[in-house]
């Protein structure tokens, strides 16, 4: 008879996994966490506004270097649910890429001639997205810089999509009545991107692919930075399972929401998920 894993984990990467401040996975633990609940049976899903790329050289490549099982039920889901593979080479089929997603191409060489022209001194523009247009902080740059100079970058990027024709909503502030495409604000970047998008898009996909490779769990923990990551725990309880969202960045705002919220403690960013997935491997290696 299969057997139902215990527990699932829906993660996102930038802050519960990756430092973003070095933008890599900064504390070990967390890599060995990750493969031990894996090589336990636990389906482990990356859902993340990250490009393939970042996730593959970031992520993955310690995940097997750290000795992840070819069996292991690990997917990365990224750009928010644009792209989407399986990590280990028994569910890895290749980069799926949903196209109808994608900025119209004078979009997105419009903004890249933006951000290179205007913006240098403080963002860069990252190449490796296949649907989505993405700029991020430098890292050589200060948080308080990288802010002024971003709240500047959106308003400019937003008149730019208007005069390009395109339906934009940036903040609460809309080009037309119904939009295609928004501006997403987080601490160390902007998402330019298809409303299609988002994290219970990933969520979805997410469980397609994990249909196809065996039994799902019905305990589910989403680990997040962002108010938008409650959005994959909103789906799985939406879906009927027993889900809680680890927020590891509370000072945002906890918001009401019909399922258990938790956090640890003092511990913020990657030292919180670091906490949060040795507990689980305490307990199911117990």
């Amino acid at each position: 008879m299969t057997t139902i894993p215990p527990l699932g984990l829906m993660l996102d990467v930038d802050g519960p996994i990756a430092s973003p401040i070095t933008r890599t996975i900064a504390i070990p633990g967390i890599t060995s966490s990750i493969v031990a609940l894996a090589n336990l049976g636990v389906p482990v899903v990356f859902n993340t506004g990250r490009s393939d790329a970042f996730l593959r050289d970031e992520v993955v490549k310690p995940l097997l270097v750290g000795g992840l099982s070819p069996d292991a039920r690990v997917f990365g889901i990224c750009e928010k649910g644009a792209v989407w593979f399986g990590v280990t080479m028994k569910n890895f089929s290749g980069i799926n890429v949903d196209h109808t997603v994608e900025l119209p191409t004078a979009a997105v060489d419009a903004l890249r001639e933006l951000v290179e022209s205007t913006y240098a001194d403080a963002m860069f523009w990252d190449a490796t997205k296949r649907a989505m247009v993405s700029v991020e902080q430098r890292t050589d740059v200060s948080s308080s810089d990288y802010l002024d100079a971003q709240g500047r970058f959106e308003a400019d990027a937003y008149a730019l999509l208007q005069r390009l024709g395109l339906r934009v909503q940036f903040g609460a502030e809309r080009s037309a009545p119904e939009v295609d495409y928004r501006i997403d604000t987080t601490i160390i970047s902007t998402d330019i991107e298809s409303v299609t998008l988002g994290k219970d898009l990933g969520a979805r996909r997410a469980l397609g692919l994990l249909e196809a490779s065996g039994p799902l769990p019905h305990v589910w923990r989403t680990v997040g930075d962002s108010r938008s990551d409650y959005a994959m725990a909103d789906f799985l309880h939406r879906e009927g399972y027993d889900v809680a969202h680890v927020d590891v960045r509370p000072a945002d705002g906890i918001p009401e929401v019909p399922y258990r919220v938790v956090t640890e403690g003092d511990l913020i960013h990657d030292e919180a998920g670091a906490a949060f997935l040795e507990h689980w491997v305490r307990e199911l290696a117990a």
